[in-house]
């Protein structure tokens, strides 16, 4: 089962809050974005999301 290494903060296109989950399973990480969604990030929740993926991909 993928266990959870985070989730970013975003906006759907309507503006209304939602989150960006990144999941890890043995070699492989899955992004969930929101159900049905788009994710719409900022430039600072862009880079947040870099940074957990560089997490992930260094204990990988």
């Amino acid at each position: 089962m993928a266990e959870p290494e985070g989730w970013i903060d975003c906006h759907d296109p309507f503006g209304r809050d939602r989150s960006m989950t990144v999941l890890v399973e043995d070699d492989r990480v899955l992004l969930v974005a929101p159900p049905g969604e788009s994710a719409v990030m900022s430039v600072t929740q862009t880079r947040r999301l870099h940074r957990l993926l560089d997490q992930v991909a260094d204990r990988m």
